[in-house]
């Protein structure tokens, strides 16, 4: 282990597949202690099974980001087993796509409740604790190319990761007033292999029955001609967690082979 992260503690949540777990085992492997939560289980148990076959330290806790007493519950057992917080990624999200006309309220609500009112309740109530160190930390809100620019038949996913952006910005700002020594940044990730693309894949290409082919996708649109992995927005995650990016704040990190360029 390089140790970039050594003895910090770090909260990933949505970490148990795609980016989340790409997150955490990038963590993990450069020496922090990842509490790895999300709603899929199995999958986060393995996730943390391999981090420990790795040399790692991690465990996994259930956790819905849209229930604010979860959060409280969720914060406090951390404080209780590790005595402080360190560093928090954002990521759990979701993708619901199709024309607007045709997208039922209760699935625009649940988009928002996921991706927006999640990432405020994790930086509402993680806050606290990564202040009473006085050690500063690092706050990482996933957004997405979406965030940055409108798409066709995903208004109500480009809204959510719209508002995270400009969460981000507020939030980053209202810490450096603090002086608490905390920054705040998101990462925009563009066509990346994840297991989102089973829900966005038909808002992309309607006529289509499967999952769309990132490959020909991205030989099409993305300037270096190729598709991202997890591995490759943990990285960036890893440098905004890291002392390398101590003057970095309130940025938007855009990893997308140079497809917002074009």
């Amino acid at each position: 282990m390089a140790g970039r992260v050594s003895g910090k503690v770090a909260l990933v949540t949505g970490g148990a597949s795609g980016i989340g777990r790409g997150c955490c085992e990038k963590l993990a492997a450069e020496g922090a202690f990842v509490v790895c939560t999300d709603i899929q289980d199995q999958l986060g148990a393995e996730v943390v099974a391999g981090i420990t076959a790795a040399g790692g330290k991690a465990e996994y806790v259930r956790h819905d980001v849209t229930d604010e007493d979860q959060w409280a519950s969720v914060v406090a057992g951390i404080k209780a087993r590790h005595g402080r917080l360190d560093i928090l990624v954002n990521n759990a999200g979701i993708g619901i796509g199709g024309p607007i006309t045709e997208m039922s309220l209760a699935d625009w609500r649940r988009q928002m409740d996921i991706n927006v009112d999640g990432v405020f309740l994790g930086v509402k109530h993680t806050l606290p604790l990564m202040r009473e160190s006085g050690d500063g930390g690092s706050i990482v809100n996933m957004s997405s190319v979406a965030g940055l620019k409108g798409s066709p038949n995903l208004a109500g996913y480009c809204a959510t990761k719209g508002a995270v952006r400009l969460f981000t910005q507020s939030i980053a700002m209202e810490c450096a007033i603090a002086k608490d020594g905390i920054r705040v940044n998101s990462v925009h990730p563009g066509l990346i292999e994840t297991p989102i693309w089973l829900t966005v894949g038909q808002a992309v290409n309607p006529l289509a029955n499967a999952p769309p082919d990132l490959d020909a996708m991205s030989a099409a649109s993305v300037p270096l001609g190729v598709k991202g992995f997890p591995e490759d927005i943990a990285n960036g995650v890893l440098w905004l967690c890291s002392a390398e990016s101590r003057y970095v704040t309130g940025q938007e990190l855009v990893i997308d082979g140079g497809l917002t360029v074009r």
